[in-house]
């Protein structure tokens, strides 16, 4: 019989542990997005790239074609990371770009958190490379976004059965988290909440204005 202590389990996130890629969150891309609504999606990208800033998660930014067609990255993104390079890339599979993998390389985490635009093609090209590669993946699935239902759909489908972990926004920054008790980061995490977080965020707003309550207690 199995002996239950109390400690997390070893497939959940923490912010040392992995290397997050958010790809193509660009104009261009987010025009033809019909899976998720486009305030929805700007407000889950904010939410990831803000959590994994203020947490210190290893992030590489990548865009395609930016200055030729794709426009550029969100602002929600760029904000969190102000300093950071954006690398721009000609392939739409990223885990074929020389540049980001020697990024994925001198970082050299295992695990890989994707987010981005489209779901169908520049999040199942690295997904299924880098676990080919040998590489852990977790995709992001509310922070990305297809053409449509049906490919965003497949395209989870497709990286699910070749052994991606799915999670959500929400689920990212609170696993990052996971302890109320952790005093040092709690205010930036229901900040985060707040600003990004639609529902969640305006009952955190409600309950401490209204009775000052605080998770930890």
């Amino acid at each position: 019989m199995p002996h239950a202590t109390a400690a997390p389990g070893k497939l959940l996130l923490s912010p040392t542990d992995h290397t997050l890629i958010m790809i193509d969150f660009q104009s261009q891309m987010a025009f033809a997005t019909k899976s998720i609504d486009a305030v929805l999606l700007r407000n889950n990208a904010g939410l990831i790239a803000h959590g994994a800033a203020g947490f210190g998660v290893s992030t590489i930014l990548t865009t395609v074609a930016e200055k030729s067609f794709s426009g550029p990255m969100f602002s929600e993104i760029t904000e969190a990371f102000p300093d950071q390079k954006m690398l721009d890339r000609t392939s739409m599979n990223t885990w074929e770009d020389a540049n980001v993998i020697a990024k994925v390389n001198s970082i050299g985490k295992e695990r890989i958190v994707l987010a981005g635009l489209w779901t169908s093609v520049c999040i199942v090209g690295p997904a299924l490379s880098a676990l080919d590669q040998g590489f852990e993946v977790y995709v992001i699935a509310d922070g990305c976004g297809d053409v449509s239902t049906e490919a965003h759909d497949r395209a989870m489908d497709r990286m699910v059965q070749a052994g991606a972990r799915p999670m959500t926004s929400v689920q990212y920054l609170l696993e990052l988290q996971r302890d109320w008790a952790r005093t040092a980061t709690y205010d930036m995490t229901t900040g985060i909440a707040r600003r990004y977080g639609g529902a969640y965020g305006l009952g955190i707003t409600y309950a401490k204005t209204m009775f000052g309550a605080s998770e930890g207690h």
